[in-house]
Parts: C-alpha cells; sequence; structure tokens
C-alpha cells in the first residue's frame, strides 16, 4: 500500500447611532505581528457574536465586527501602554454606547466576553504581568459605558421633561398659543399623540393617532382610550394610569394593542405621563409609536432565518424543532415517517450546464416533492446544498413508504426545461418509518442521515429503511474509523508480517506485510478490517506508505542477518491504486529504507 503520508501534526452608521466619539487611534493591523492581529480579530468576532446574539442592533454583525475591533485594538493599547492611561478605555465604553449596545445585557456580555478572552490572548501572557492592567483597562470602559449610558438617559429624559413643563406651561398661561402649537407641530408628527382627561376620555389628537386606528379626528371625538385598547390589555392600561395620577408612577410605557376600525389589531408602544396644574392632575398625554411594520419586519427576518431562500422551504433548523414537536403529538398507532433526500448526479448537471439550471432544478423539485406530499400532513424541507427531508406525520389514509418513495422518484424523472435543457434527476433516499416518540430529534435525523449514506452506497436511486441493528453496526465502524488516526499516532497500529509457502516443499515464497490494531475496548483488528476503516476516512493514503517504509526496513533488517532474503509483498487498495506519483512513491520510500542500517526500533521481527 503505497501513498505520501500527510501531516498529523456601511461603513455608514444608523441613523440612530451618533457621531463616533474621538479616540486614541489603535495600532494598525497591519503594523501587528500577524499572529496578534489573528488573536484580537477572533476575540472581537466573539464579542460581536455575543453581544449580535443577546442585544438588539440596528446594524448587521459585519459591521459590529469592524467597530468592536478597533474598540478592542485601543484597550490593547491601553493595557500594554507604560505607564497605564485608562482614559482611551473609558472613551471606549462610550463608544459603545454610541454604537446602540445600551440594553441590561450589553456590559455583563462585554465585561464577560473581554474578561476572559484578554488574558486568554497570547500577547498578554504571563498573565501575572497584565493582570492588572487589563481589569483597570474593563474597569475604566464600565466606567465610560456606564456614564455614557446614565447621560443618555438622561438627556432622552430632560428632553421630555422640558417637553412635557413647556406643553403644561402652555395649556395654563396661554391656552390659545397651546393649541396653535399643538395643531402646528404634534398635528405633524408621525407619532400618535393623545390628550386625555383623568378619566381617559379623549380631548385632543393629532393626525398620525386617526391614521394609525383608521378613524378620523371626529370620529374619535367623545370616545376613551380605553375604548380603544384591546379587551385583554385594557385593566393593566387602566391601572397604571392610576398608578400616574397617584403619582406612584412619573411615566408609564407599555406594549400594547389597538383596535382600529376595520377590527385589525395594531401593535403599538404607548408612553404616557400627567400635566398637572395648582389643583392636580388635569390631563395625561400619551404618546404612540406604531410598532406594526416593525413587528411585521422582524416577522420577515425571522421567516428568512428559518427559510431557505431560493426553493422557501424550511431550513434544517426549523425543520429540526418541527421533528420534535411532530413527535410529541403523532398518533402513537401510525407516528412519523422521516424521509432523507439526496439527488443523484447534481453536481453534474451545475457543471455541464452551469448553476442557474442547478437552482431552477432545485426549485421544481421542492416544488414536486410538496406536491407528492400535498395530501398529507408533512413537512419538506430543504437541508445543504441537494439534500431534502420530508416529515409525514402518519394516518390511517397515509401510504405505504415504498409507494411513497416510488412517488417521490417519479415525479423527478419527469424532466424540466430550463434554457432548451430537458434535464431530470433521481434521489437517493434514506427512511426512517415510526420512530420511538422519545427517540432524540438530533439522533433521528443523524439515523436517516446514516440510512441515505447506506442508501447511496448501494447505486442511485436506491431507498434504504432503518434498521436498529444495522445503524448500531454503522455506528461502531464510523466511531472506529473515526478513531483511526489517533490509535495511529499512539502506536496501537503495527506492522505484522505473514509468511507465504510453497505447498510442494514447504520454501517460503514471500512475506506479506499486514497491519494490525490492538484496540483495548475491541480487540484486534485484523487487516482487511483496518483498510476498509481507513478508506472510509482518507487515511489510506498516508497509512499505506507507512506501512511499505516500515515493511522496506524489516526487509532489509532480514537481508543482514539472514542466509537469503525474502520477497516482501504490500498490498495496494483502489485508492492507492489510482495515485499519479505511485511509481515515484514506491521507489522514494523504498531507497529511503534501503539506507538504513539495523533493526529499526519498536518493528516486529515474528511472523504473524
Amino acid at each position: 500500500m503505497v501513498s505520501s503520508r500527510l501531516s498529523r501534526d456601511d461603513e455608514v452608521f444608523p441613523a440612530a447611532v451618533r457621531p463616533h466619539t474621538a479616540m486614541p487611534e489603535p495600532v494598525h493591523r497591519e503594523n501587528q505581528p500577524r499572529g496578534r492581529a489573528r488573536d484580537r480579530l477572533i476575540l472581537a468576532r466573539k464579542w460581536a457574536y455575543v453581544l449580535h446574539s443577546n442585544v438588539f442592533l440596528t446594524f448587521e454583525q459585519g459591521q459590529l465586527e469592524r467597530e468592536l475591533s478597533a474598540v478592542l485594538d485601543v484597550l490593547c493599547d491601553v493595557v500594554r501602554g507604560e505607564p497605564l492611561d485608562v482614559g482611551p478605555a473609558s472613551e471606549a465604553g462610550a463608544r459603545l454606547v454610541e454604537l446602540g449596545c445600551t440594553s441590561d445585557q450589553a456590559l455583563p456580555c462585554t465585561m464577560d466576553t473581554l474578561g476572559k478572552g484578554l488574558l486568554a490572548l497570547p500577547e498578554f501572557q504571563p498573565v501575572t504581568r497584565y493582570a492588572e492592567p487589563i481589569v483597570l483597562a474593563l474597569g475604566a470602559l464600565s466606567g465610560g459605558f456606564s456614564k455614557a449610558n446614565r447621560q443618555a438617559t438622561l438627556d432622552q429624559q430632560e428632553t421630555m421633561k422640558l417637553s412635557l413643563l413647556k406643553a403644561v406651561r402652555d395649556a395654563k398661561w396661554r391656552l390659545r398659543q397651546s393649541e396653535a402649537r399643538f395643531d402646528e407641530v404634534a398635528m405633524s408628527s408621525a407619532s400618535g399623540i393623545l390628550i386625555t382627561d383623568p378619566d381617559g376620555r379623549l380631548v385632543r389628537t393629532n393626525g398620525a393617532i386617526a391614521d394609525i386606528l383608521g378613524y378620523t379626528s371626529e370620529e374619535l371625538a367623545g370616545r376613551t382610550l380605553f375604548d380603544l385598547i384591546h379587551p385583554d390589555l385594557a385593566t393593566i392600561l387602566r391601572d397604571d394610569y392610576r398608578d400616574l395620577l397617584a403619582g406612584r408612577k412619573d411615566r408609564v410605557r407599555q406594549a400594547q394593542r389597538l383596535i382600529r376600525k376595520d377590527g385589525d389589531v395594531a401593535r403599538i408602544t404607548l408612553t404616557a405621563s400627567v400635566l398637572r396644574n395648582e389643583h392636580g392632575p388635569s390631563h395625561l398625554v400619551t404618546v404612540i409609536e406604531d410598532g406594526t411594520e416593525l413587528m411585521l419586519l422582524q416577522g420577515e427576518l425571522n421567516r428568512q432565518a428559518l427559510h431557505d431562500v431560493l426553493t422557501g422551504l424550511p431550513n434544517r433548523q426549523y425543520f429540526s424543532t418541527n421533528v420534535e414537536i411532530a413527535l410529541r403529538r403523532a398518533d402513537p398507532r401510525y407516528g412519523v415517517t422521516l424521509f432523507h433526500l439526496d439527488l443523484d448526479a447534481f453536481a453534474m448537471i451545475c457543471n455541464g450546464l452551469g448553476r442557474r439550471v442547478g437552482d431552477q432544478l432545485l426549485v421544481s423539485v421542492s416544488q414536486r416533492l410538496r406536491a407528492v406530499v400535498a395530501a398529507e400532513k408533512a413537512m419538506v424541507a430543504r437541508f445543504d446544498g441537494d439534500e431534502f427531508g420530508i416529515l409525514v406525520e402518519n394516518t390511517e389514509n397515509t401510504p405505504r413508504v415504498a409507494t411513497l418513495v416510488e412517488d417521490i422518484n417519479s415525479e423527478l424523472a419527469e424532466p424540466i426545461y430550463v434554457d432548451g435543457h430537458g434535464v431530470a434527476v433521481s434521489a437517493s433516499i434514506g427512511v426512517v418509518h415510526k420512530p420511538s416518540p422519545a427517540m432524540d430529534p438530533s439522533e433521528l435525523l443523524r439515523a436517516a442521515d446514516f440510512t441515505l449514506r447506506r442508501a447511496k452506497a448501494a447505486g442511485r436511486g436506491q431507498w434504504e429503511l432503518f434498521h436498529a441493528d444495522q445503524d448500531e453496526r454503522d455506528r461502531r465502524k464510523y466511531t472506529l474509523a473515526a478513531a483511526m488516526p489517533g490509535a495511529w499516532e499512539i502506536g496501537e497500529i503495527s506492522v505484522v508480517y505473514r509468511p507465504v509457502a510453497a505447498i510442494e516443499d514447504g520454501r517460503i515464497v514471500h512475506v506479506e506485510a499486514l497491519l494490525r490494531w490492538e484496540r483495548p475496548d475491541v480487540g484486534v483488528l485484523g487487516h482487511d478490517q483496518c483498510v476498509e476503516l481507513a478508506e472510509h476516512t482518507g487515511l489510506i493514503l498516508p497509512l499505506g506508505e507507512w506501512l511499505l517504509r516500515t515493511a522496506s526496513r524489516q526487509a532489509g533488517w532480514w537481508r543482514q542477518r539472514a542466509t537469503r532474503g525474502f520477497h516482501l509483498v504490500v498490498g495496494l487498495t483502489t485508492n492507492q491504486a489510482a495515485d499519479a506519483d505511485l511509481v515515484s512513491r514506491i521507489l522514494r520510500t523504498v531507497g529511503a529504507a534501503d539506507q538504513l542500517d539495523g533493526r529499526v526500533p519498536g518493528q516486529r521481527d515474528a511472523f504473524a
């Protein structure tokens, strides 16, 4: 067995983000050692990932990574600075607030990620030297963050407070001028504004609230705010308004649902505060922001995250979640059936006719698969590339598995025409029928994938039904194949030699070099098993070269100490025989072994 041995060894911020705070220029990455820049980039990506997962931001993760990379460079420069100056770290904390990282989770996530990440950076080793500067820098960052966040909140509160005081003063001193200002400013506002009396009756509204609800200003006259609130939430708002009037709360902000004129629900954010005069509360000002479009956008983003862009089918993540739900609710008499499909020769179609034809074919396949199971309670999903999944919740009328498989391949065999080319495919299919309801969804998907691999091994257009015994054998085989490189590394795999003698006189004709794996938990695996396992992972090429080199050295040792030499036989697999560099590799390996004198330590001198 012969082969070469492998080694084992936008830049514009969203409108909500304020102008950039001046911070010292960090050391440019092109001026940093390559390893240091890479380590920082990895930490910045992790930081961005954690923040993006826990904090709502108005820009994408890639832009956040670039911004956090600059902040991280500043922090690293502070830690490495002599003498230590934490001022830039404080400004870096303020920069996080400017980026919109202002939720309750932003600072804890940042401190947790940087607290561990900075201490683990190779440039800050040994830790004992840099621990104190890192702690001081993070403390300054935290302080700058808190100060900037508090100031931003105070600015918002101050702005609202000034607006409300101005409204109260105008209402008290110049009622007519107040009404004119309201008409001029409030009527042009995109946010709905309501002024109610203490009982919630509408006194004044602007045009935006009329647009949100679909009512005219005249139709709103005489109504109460509680008439517009969804009945399920009206009691909550009444209680909060009572707290406002009693002075137990200064301001109320809550998500609410308003009933439109057409009966639809408007999802809004409501902020209410009290206007007081010398006699106490006189009016309540309620500002309403319509969040329906934002929620629709979020819903669309969630849909895109759970669906394949090309075909519109659910993706693997959504499919996995649905598998768990289906297992729980399935009829115990009929259970569910999971089909895992892989299109045969899809890569050949893409390589021959182009990716556009391949994409059109995938769209057609998705439509045809849905048509096959249209009469069933089923979900069709696209996994990766040309792989699809179908989950059927069986009933007494569900066709047999063989019938569904036949229907699938019959549908796929009908050509579609793209740019004058009629293309069609068959599918290899792995089927898991009526799994246990207690089966873990990930385990079910793994079982379907293993079954699909067995079907593909049998040829194109084949299908295979999951069997627990066969699955257990496959798992053991794959476990051994995965563990084989490590076993080779620690010396569990050795070379043994089998003499072949002539029948007529018993003379040794040649010696065959074989692999032997002594695995503690399994026992001894012979040559054929070792070769089969190595073929699964591609280890056969480096392992085969090692076998040839080891056997050649042993043969040289025999030639030096025996009265005559033996012919050495080393078998080749199909993959090894297809090696374009086979002849030169043999000559190089055997030639290097011939230059060695004496026995190589650790090699067997006994026959197997």
